[in-house]
């Protein structure tokens, strides 16, 4: 018995070695995607491109893990992260004026308060607070004292959203947190940083180029405008080196007002998206676009069917 207790104990160290013998070749496990920030650049009524972008990165599942907005991207990334459908959206750009913005009063600070910003607001989301988003939102203002950009992310996304669209001489400036903020076009056009310090790996900037020599200002609100894009012409080294890919959708034909024409602006973002899309595509690891893939899949699906018939 005690050489069939050896025998056994021999047995059992032999096996215990065997499975605790080290791999000479460990498994590599998938490196994990990169985490995706889209940085929605400021330009009025323009800013309906983003709704294109937005689009083709649904067609494509492209993942969006941070949202960073100024101005009136400030407002499209508001109401994506609060789960308004592009379908949505775009049906309040097509019914949008600029009297749903402004509200005139007399004031030394400005010749508008954001009364009815505020509820342009809640035309587009129901979603009051950072912490109701589906998607991390940061909001991107600038404190008018130090010449800072601010990103808020947390607490009443209206005040917020006030801050960045705050046109100065138009808009009255917003005091929120200690600070005095305006317009966020101001210190960060398109803030790529923002979304960067939010946690994202790759940032995609949507730049709205506006800027067209043949385009005569007409008005007191153009010639503001234009302004803005000049500055925004001469700042770019502020937010290009953080942005990973740009796209830079042609709204140089469209007026600061043109809301009527909400489905062309929609139309340019899309196009200038599905130029960008194998640079993104590639930082994910992929080839080829889903909705081409999607396309071909129906096409066979209908060869198919005509040669049954």
């Amino acid at each position: 018995m005690a050489g069939e207790d050896r025998w056994v104990a021999k047995a059992v160290r032999h096996i215990r070695d065997f499975a605790y013998e080290p791999r000479t070749e460990p498994r590599e496990l998938p490196a994990p995607r990169p985490k995706i920030g889209l940085a929605l650049g400021g330009g009025f009524a323009r800013g309906i491109a983003h709704i294109g972008v937005l689009r083709v990165f649904e067609e494509n599942q492209i993942p969006i893990d941070y949202l960073a907005g100024t101005s009136v991207g400030a407002l499209i990334a508001a109401a994506y992260a609060g789960g308004s459908t592009l379908e949505e959206m775009e049906q309040v750009g097509l019914a949008t004026r600029f009297k749903d913005f402004a509200e005139w009063t007399v004031s030394w600070q400005g010749l508008a308060t954001d009364t009815r910003l505020q509820r342009y607001l809640r035309r587009l989301t129901p979603v009051r607070w950072f912490e109701e988003v589906r998607i991390p939102l940061g909001i991107v203002a600038t404190d008018i004292l130090t010449a800072e950009p601010v990103c808020i992310t947390k607490g009443d996304i209206g005040s917020a959203l006030c801050a960045s669209c705050a046109y100065p001489g138009l808009f009255r400036p917003v005091e929120r947190d200690g600070r005095l903020l305006v317009d966020g076009f101001l210190a960060a056009p398109v803030p790529t940083e923002a979304a960067r310090n939010l946690g994202a790996d790759f940032v995609i900037a949507v730049n709205l180029a506006s800027f067209s020599k043949d385009e005569r200002p007409t008005n007191l609100f153009e010639i503001i405008s234009r302004s803005f894009s000049i500055l925004m012409n001469h700042t770019e080294t502020n937010w290009r080196p953080a942005a990973d890919v740009v796209i830079e959708p042609d709204v140089t034909e469209f007026r600061w007002d043109d809301f009527p024409r909400t489905p062309e602006l929609i139309a340019a973002g899309a196009r200038a998206a599905r130029s960008a899309m194998p640079q993104v595509l590639k930082a994910l690891g992929r080839e080829r676009p889903m909705g081409e893939l999607a396309r071909e899949a129906a096409r066979a699906e209908t060869e198919q069917g005509a040669e049954d018939r």
